[in-house]
């Protein structure tokens, strides 16, 4: 059996390595070992980076509605539950963009629910 020389496979794996560590600092982008490490981390910071990007939209929803419900004295876990019981199927990304964008319609929306 004749023998595989693996030279042509691990430098095009290498290569490909190091163009996805492109911009990295330092060793990070040109020792195989470190950009190897760089890029597995990056790619796990990404995937949690999109999971926290949805928690951290709701959040922001959720402030402002409690922000556009303040002068109307009426509290955001108070207005969800109340909006629940009307069966009004708005959500809070649609809410908060309502509140922010147009707040006479958002009056509209609170006086009907309370």
């Amino acid at each position: 059996m004749s023998r595989v020389k693996r030279g042509v496979t691990s430098h095009r794996r290498h290569k490909n390595l190091l163009k996805r560590a492109k911009g990295y600092r330092g060793g990070r982008s040109k020792l195989v070992k470190e950009a190897k490490q760089a890029v597995v981390h990056a790619g796990h910071d990404a995937y949690v980076g999109r999971k926290q990007k949805k928690q951290q939209m709701r959040a922001l929803w959720i402030i402002r509605l409690s922000a556009a419900l303040t002068p109307h004295e009426i509290s955001y876990s108070r207005f969800i539950g109340l909006l629940k019981k009307k069966n009004v199927e708005l959500d809070r990304k649609v809410l908060s963009q309502i509140a922010l964008e147009d707040p006479k319609a958002f009056d509209q929306i609170v006086k009907k629910v309370a």
